[in-house]
């Protein structure tokens, strides 16, 4: 495999990790994107066996580069450019963010505001304890 010099914000966009570059901008720009804890730039360029934290919604992915693509790839071939070392229990609390607290019995409506609150408030409460 080759590999070639290309920006992280095209990398993760070839990768599939956001579905417009201009995305993967705006996460970089916004600190979504570190490296060993700092921020990185879109500019900065991607090198092989780096490690990435990407913060996707409530998921905090960690990867490893393997390859750079020269050009956005299928979604089976993703797995050959990086390796997802995000830890079990990350998938797990996510998984249990998502089940746990955003349940409503059917006829009940959409939340209050007072009942969205206290939803994003048991949510951040079981996010600090782990």
């Amino acid at each position: 495999m080759t590999s070639l010099n290309i920006r992280i914000d095209k990398w993760l966009w070839c990768v599939r990790l956001y579905k417009t570059r201009s995305m993967a901008i705006d996460a970089c720009n916004a600190g979504k994107v570190k490296m060993n804890g700092t921020n990185i730039k879109p500019s900065k360029e991607v090198k092989t066996n780096e490690v990435y934290n990407i913060k996707l919604g409530q998921l905090n992915k960690t990867i490893q580069v393997i390859d750079t693509p020269k050009s956005r790839v299928g979604a089976p071939l993703v797995q050959n450019y990086y390796l997802d070392i995000t830890p079990e229990e990350e998938y797990n609390r996510v998984k249990l963010l998502r089940t746990t607290f955003e349940y409503r019995e059917h006829g009940e409506g959409r939340p209050t505001k007072r009942d969205r609150r206290q939803i994003e408030y048991l949510k951040e409460y079981y996010h600090e304890e782990e």
